[in-house]
């Protein structure tokens, strides 16, 4: 067998783990998008703000991003905010741990 595997051909194999690994994870992801969601229009009702405001602020936090644009001011909104973050590291956690593991099988099946 050769091994000179062309990078085409361990993208496309890296790309079919991904996808496969992401169809096992993704109730988990959608249902971590769903609470985030939740909680970013339970911010907005406590802080005021418009529901799409609430939502833009939930996965901008989540998601590390983090402009400081919006910023809860009252208790409960700096908690639900605390949820947001924990729940944004648990769904980067989740889909590096696939591209991981899609980068591991690509390894096992054409560089062994």
């Amino acid at each position: 067998m050769d091994h000179t595997v062309s990078s085409r051909v361990l993208r496309r194999y890296f790309l079919s783990q991904l996808v496969e690994g992401l169809k096992v994870v993704w109730p988990i992801l959608i249902a971590i998008l769903s609470l985030m969601a939740i909680l970013g229009f339970t911010v907005a009702l406590f802080e005021h703000w418009k529901v799409f405001e609430g939502l833009y602020f939930a996965y901008v936090s989540g998601l590390t991003i983090g402009y400081g644009d919006f910023s809860p001011k009252t208790t409960v909104g700096r908690i639900l905010a605390i949820g947001l973050g924990l729940l944004g590291i648990l769904f980067t956690a989740m889909v590096a741990a696939v591209g991981v593991e899609a980068l591991n099988a690509t390894k096992r099946k054409h560089l062994l």
